[in-house]
Parts: C-alpha cells; structure tokens; sequence
C-alpha cells in the first residue's frame, strides 16, 4: 500500500510580496486603511524579524501592527493576502 504524502510545504511570502501587492491596490486607488494583510503566523514572524526592513516600515502602536501603513492580522489563514474592501 502506498504512503500517504504530505503536502509540500508553501513557501512563505515575503515582505517584498507584500510591498508589491500593497503598492499595486494604493495605485488602484485603495486607502491603505482600508486595507487588511491578513499573515499566517509564520508569515508574520518572518515580518518581523526581518533586520533589513526600514524602521518606517513597521510599526506597532495601539496593540497592533502594521506594515507600511497597512493593519496587519496574523492567523487563521492557510496563505497570506492582502484582503480589499469588498473581499468576501
């Protein structure tokens, strides 16, 4: 009988991903806070320890994160995206 096989394992995205698709909606005309980049856990703490983000990038304040401008919400996501007001 055949083993079964997991899944391989996604790569995580990166913060220059995220940059990208963040820049691509603000050009489309989309206020950075109204939007979401909504990390797997994994994601987020691979944004975090990055040493070669500038400082102006990431904040935290008020109990949340956020990367350039935009909230951040970790978990509960098998994929990271940047989620857009009407996104279902």
């Amino acid at each position: 009988m055949a083993k079964d096989r997991e899944p391989p394992a996604l790569k995580p995205a990166t913060e220059a991903d995220f940059r990208k698709a963040i820049d691509k909606a603000a050009e489309d005309g989309v206020a950075r806070q109204d939007m979401v980049l909504h990390l797997t856990l994994r994601d987020e703490a691979h944004l975090k320890m990055n040493r070669s983000l500038p400082v102006e990038d990431i904040s935290f304040a008020g109990g949340e994160m956020r990367f350039l401008g935009v909230k951040v919400v970790k978990g509960g996501v098998a994929v990271s995206k940047l989620e857009l007001p009407g996104d279902a």
